[in-house]
Formats: C-alpha cells, structure tokens, sequence
C-alpha cells in the first residue's frame, strides 16, 4: 500500500499536470492558432474548436460583470479550491485522491484565467447538428467534471457494497472482517 505522503504527491501531481496541459492548450487556442480571431475551427463533423469567453461559472452563472465581481468570482473560486485541497489532504483512498487532483488543477486553470484575463477561455465544441449536450467548455472544465463524477460515482459504488455487505450479515462476522 502506497504511503499517505505519497498519496498526496499523486494528488498534487495530477493537480500541476491538468494546470499545465490547461495552460498550454489556452496558449495554443489564443496563440498558434489565432482562434480568438479566426472564431471557428471545423474539426471533426461532431466536435469545433469555438472561440468563447465565459465571465461566469458553469453555465455561465454568476456572471462577472464588473472588475468588483470578476474579483469576487475569483475569491469565491479560490475558496472552493481551498476547499478541495483541504479534502485531497484528508483523503485516504487513492482514487478520491486522484479524482480531488483533477478538480482542483482545473479550478486552478480556470482561477488563473479570470485572474488574468477577465474571464475564461473556452474553446471546445460538442455538438451533434444543432445538439450541444455541453456548453463550449476546455480541458479545465473537462477535468473538474470527470474529477466529480469519480468521486460520485466511487461514493454509490461504496454505498451499495456497504448496504450489500451488511445484508445478511451477522453483526458478530461483521465486526471480524
């Protein structure tokens, strides 16, 4: 079994890598590729590269209109973020850790980009025709759901082996095992 000192360096780890595979994608989409000025990149028949700034939060909620809220937004944001660290430190499981990593290196891509530019760069585009089943969103965005839907997912998965475990079971071959 895997040290919790260790653990939590694979936390941190995966944090700085989504941090840094962020960055550099938002760098490739504002430079290399010029998307800013281009506006659309056709890619595939299902999925663009679409130019966005989003002044919001998921779904563009709380949307930042002013330098006094784009700044509360960020103190909000880093909060949250303070929040998830908090919890990667207390977790034991490596999974949670992992999944925790995820969540807090891309709430630390998106804080950056509010910090910095006023708002987030967004530039994926899922779409089926007309059907979007996402907002446009970046690999920051990607990170923190899939990170959520770990530790979601991990949480009902426990919860069902719990309740299963505990059907059937005398209470004296519970406490042994």
């Amino acid at each position: 079994m895997m040290a919790p000192a260790r653990r939590r360096l694979v936390g941190f780890g995966v944090a700085a890598l989504v941090l840094a595979a962020d960055k550099l994608v938002k760098w490739l989409m504002i430079g290399p590729l010029r998307l800013p000025q281009v506006q659309v990149i056709d890619l595939l028949p299902f999925f663009d590269l679409r130019w966005a700034q989003n002044f919001g939060v998921s779904f563009s909620l709380l949307s930042a209109t002013s330098n006094e809220s784009r700044w509360l937004l960020v103190g909000l944001t880093a909060l949250i973020a303070l929040g998830v660290l908090v919890w990667m430190l207390r977790e034991q499981a490596m999974a949670e850790i992992a999944a925790l990593g995820l969540v807090l290196g891309g709430a630390l891509g998106n804080i950056h980009d509010r910090a910095t530019l006023g708002y987030v760069v967004d530039y994926a585009d899922l779409h089926f025709g007309e059907f979007r089943p996402f907002q446009i969103f970046n690999l920051a965005d990607a990170a923190i759901s899939i990170g959520v839907v770990i530790i979601l997912a991990r949480s009902f998965l426990s919860r069902d082996k719990r309740d299963q475990g505990d059907a059937g079971v005398p209470a004296k071959f519970e406490r042994e095992s």
